[in-house]
């Protein structure tokens, strides 16, 4: 749901593949900077302690540089996700974060050696004691307790009645503590960290973590702010449905690519960490506002039709790489469950605006046809386009012309089981089981996985 953007006249943008690393790759520069405080301390050529201690320390200087080079992979930078993509970005950061943290809350009972707050005269390399100091160790409770109420109300934030912008906050809040208190425990307590070398590595790791945070929570807020966005139009368009139109105060809308998202903010100060993921359902060519389609499912889709048109909006990306802009192929599949149809109508209405002559299949699912949107658009676009709709309805009427059911392998084997599949592009957007679904139906049929464009945005 990132690529060159053009704006004005939009030429033919499958001029190429967009420029992507492997995600493989982002794992090279990762295990460098986890290596690096390793390499410093071993350097230093101090005498070896037992090895339950110098696994401790090991584990301790990796994880805390891990750990703050996390705080990049959360803040939304495009000049990564741009490269890796934001939905490989973000299951990279929760995986990892969760494998560093076991490794900073068991570090402290690995060590044998005794605790004293002062080491002996004769100890001058801290062979023999911790040295720890009142300072040291609370420094390191604190960034301890952060560290597992930050990783642990991630983890369990589904089941949380707390409202998302709370969680958001105290993450953020926690996120914090950990990179101050635990910089100040790493330079008291470190037998290594208080070599200049190591010094120098963990003021630039903290400094960018503390910059991630600003950037988030205060210097985006405030570009925001100065490019703000109104409410033109909220619509009922299907069953608990809305189409939401935002048009800029000034000059155009953002410049994005068919099939991104942006967070969206309406009503609310940039600054109050209120707002949601939405794909853009309009045309990158229509640079005078941008519709999103809206399902009543949360706090505020809940209340979507009491919006005002005029209510103030703010609007944070284009993110996301579920776009067309760049992917040759012979033909174009997309794969839509419910609301997940919005992306691809963005794809539709920009290849009808570029007269793109290449087949198309649109396969549609809901649970009834209430919930269907822009039935009128799409017949329309099947006289501009070579395209065929496919209506999937788990509930259809008697005489329904829709398929009955849900899209399932069979759905796709009988639908784009083709013999040119694997020279055809698909993008899928829907609920996640549908996603895994697809995925596998469509590997199955011989489609080659890098053909095959979805994001998902939930993570266990």
């Amino acid at each position: 749901m990132m690529g060159p953007l053009l704006q004005g006249n939009r030429t033919k943008l499958n001029a190429g593949r967009p420029w992507r690393l492997p995600p493989s790759l982002l794992i090279v520069p990762y295990v460098g900077l986890l290596l690096t405080p390793l390499v410093l301390a071993y350097a230093q050529g101090l005498p070896t302690r037992k090895w339950q201690d110098e696994l401790s320390s090991a584990l301790a200087l990796s994880a805390f540089a891990g750990l703050l080079i996390e705080f990049l992979l959360s803040g939304r930078f495009r000049f990564i996700s741009d490269c890796i993509g934001i939905d490989t970005t973000m299951r990279f950061h929760q995986l990892l974060a969760r494998s560093l943290t076991v490794f900073i809350l068991v570090h402290p009972f690995l060590y044998v050696t005794p605790m004293m707050n002062h080491p002996f005269p004769w100890d001058t390399t801290g062979q023999h004691t911790l040295g720890l100091t009142g300072a040291s160790f609370v420094t390191g409770l604190i960034a301890w307790l952060a560290l597992m109420a930050m990783v642990l109300t991630a983890v369990f934030r589904e089941q949380s009645s707390g409202s998302y912008e709370a969680w958001r906050f105290s993450h953020g809040l926690a996120a914090l503590l950990v990179a101050v208190f635990g910089f100040l425990h790493t330079l008291a307590a470190g037998r290594y960290s208080g070599h200049s070398y190591l010094v120098y590595y963990w003021s630039a790791l903290v400094g960018i973590a503390l910059f991630t945070l600003l950037w988030v929570y205060a210097l985006k807020p405030v570009w925001q702010l100065r490019h703000p966005y109104v409410v033109r139009s909220v619509q009922p368009i299907a069953l608990r449905t809305w189409e939401l139109v935002v048009e800029p105060k000034n000059g155009h809308t953002i410049d994005f690519s068919a099939g991104q998202f942006v967070w969206l903010n309406v009503g609310h100060s940039p600054f109050s960490l209120c707002e949601n993921p939405f794909s853009v359902a309009s045309a990158p060519a229509s640079t005078d506002h941008l519709a999103f389609v809206i399902k009543e499912v949360g706090d505020f889709t809940r209340s979507i039709g009491q919006i005002e048109p005029g209510t103030v909006a703010h609007v944070d990306g284009p993110h996301g790489n579920l776009m067309i802009d760049g992917r040759e192929a012979a033909g174009i599949a997309l794969i839509a469950g419910g609301v997940g149809v919005a992306p691809l109508l963005s794809i539709l209405r920009q290849l009808r605006q570029e007269r793109d002559r290449r087949p198309i299949v649109l396969l549609y699912g809901n649970r009834v046809p209430e919930q269907i949107v822009y039935t009128e658009e799409l017949c329309e676009l099947q006289k501009g386009l070579d395209l065929h709709v496919e209506y999937v309805v788990g509930e259809p009427p008697p005489g329904s012309q829709a398929r009955a059911g849900v899209i399932d392998p069979e759905c796709v084997n009988d639908i784009l089981g083709r013999p040119d599949a694997a020279s055809w592009l698909y993008f899928v957007c829907g609920p996640l089981p549908m996603i895994e679904s697809v995925e596998q139906a469509l590997l199955a049929i011989g489609v080659p996985g890098i053909q095959i464009v979805s994001e998902r945005f939930y993570y266990d």
